[in-house]
């Protein structure tokens, strides 16, 4: 089923039930009316989540505070009805605090607490970041401390400073120091839901900051299995770019670490079809050795240049004297994230964050 779909007949039907309950008045067919304009067939998963707020809010009141008690009010009876939290079809909610509220603090504040613990306002909260700045993140703190996670992974995550499919919060992008302190509160939280939050926020910061995030893995390191989780996620990208401190963080280096024989078995795929490469290697040290393996596709982009990704492989203790024998397939599957373009690429192994010479292999269309 396509995402858009998820805004059905059926989910207006729900919603209208639960509508005509919270709100006085309501005309549940001349809402249907308007949400079934012409072009409703068209419009993608966002137009669609747009177009309901819209027409939403032709049925509330002038008054905003009046209306998030209406909102409020039907949440309430959505969960009576047993509709799950969570839906995505949901996130018109937040995008109407967003959209109608923005002018209202104390009011939006407030309807933010309460409408993500039915629907998750992370998006929602970044227009008021931007608007207040530390009044909003001041608030943001104060929610680190609430008593329900979905609150406290909203001060962590609505906060993040480059968070994928959302606005980015050039101010935080610029100084995270405001935000630590959220972090800080949550570095060991009991739902994995938020420690994953503060991980994410961490590996943002570590894209402007890196000597933030080394300071603050050096600080939590040893407090808990928690908190080493934390480190080891945020500091995710430092380890793909093969940061020298990140890596001596991890006692990860290269020496004593012997590859050999790396062949590409593929050297033309065609596009959907996979890349298959395999190489020996062996811990020739007299200890125990923590190897982290890795490897990087380096995809020619219409312009002609080469853009490096990295993959993971495996990262485990290897025995002294211990050799074996890896094989790998990478797939150039088309997918709508990724395009590929016909021509040489370029793949090498990276172990414990040392890159390998380059070898080419052809793309065929």
């Amino acid at each position: 089923m396509l995402l858009k779909n998820l805004y059905s007949q059926a989910f207006y039907d729900r919603l209208c039930n639960a509508l005509m309950v919270a709100v006085p008045g309501f005309d549940q067919k001349k809402f249907i009316r308007n949400i079934y304009v012409a072009d409703f067939e068209q419009m993608e998963l966002k137009q669609r989540m747009k177009h309901t707020t819209f027409v939403l809010h032709q049925f509330m009141p002038d008054d905003y505070s009046h209306t998030i008690s209406l909102i409020k009010s039907t949440i309430q009876q959505l969960r009576i009805a047993g509709i799950g939290e969570d839906g995505l079809a949901f996130m018109f909610l937040p995008d109407y605090l967003e959209t109608y509220g923005i002018d209202y603090f104390e009011e939006s504040v407030e309807a933010l607490e309460f409408v993500t613990q039915f629907v998750s306002c992370e998006f929602a909260v970044r227009p008021f970041i931007l608007k207040y700045g530390q009044e909003m993140i001041q608030k943001m703190l104060e929610w680190s401390h609430h008593e329900n996670h979905k609150v406290r992974r909203l001060a962590s995550e609505g906060s993040r400073p480059r968070l994928p499919w959302a606005m980015a919060i050039p101010f935080l992008k610029k100084d995270p120091a405001s935000i630590l302190p959220i972090l800080n509160n949550l570095k060991q939280d009991p739902s994995e839901y938020v420690r994953r939050s503060v991980a994410n926020s961490l590996n943002d910061i570590a894209k402007d900051h890196p000597t933030v995030v080394l300071d603050i893995a050096k600080k939590w390191s040893g407090i808990s299995i928690e908190t080493d989780a934390i480190i080891k996620h945020g500091s995710r990208t430092l380890l793909k770019q093969g940061h020298l401190e990140i890596l001596q963080h991890y006692g990860l280096n290269d020496k004593g670490i012997l590859v050999t024989d790396f062949v590409v078995h593929t050297p033309e795929v065609k596009i959907g079809e996979s890349l298959e490469f395999s190489f020996r290697i062996k811990n020739e040290n007299e200890t125990d050795k923590k190897i982290r393996l890795e490897y990087a596709i380096y995809y020619k982009k219409q312009n002609g240049q080469n853009t490096k990704k990295v993959f993971k492989i495996s990262e485990r203790i290897y025995p002294r004297g211990y050799e074996t024998s890896i094989l790998r397939k990478q797939k150039f599957v088309l997918i709508t994230t990724r395009k590929f373009h016909a021509g040489e690429h370029q793949i090498s192994l990276i172990v414990n964050g040392a890159e390998s010479a380059l070898f080419n292999f052809e793309l065929l269309p």
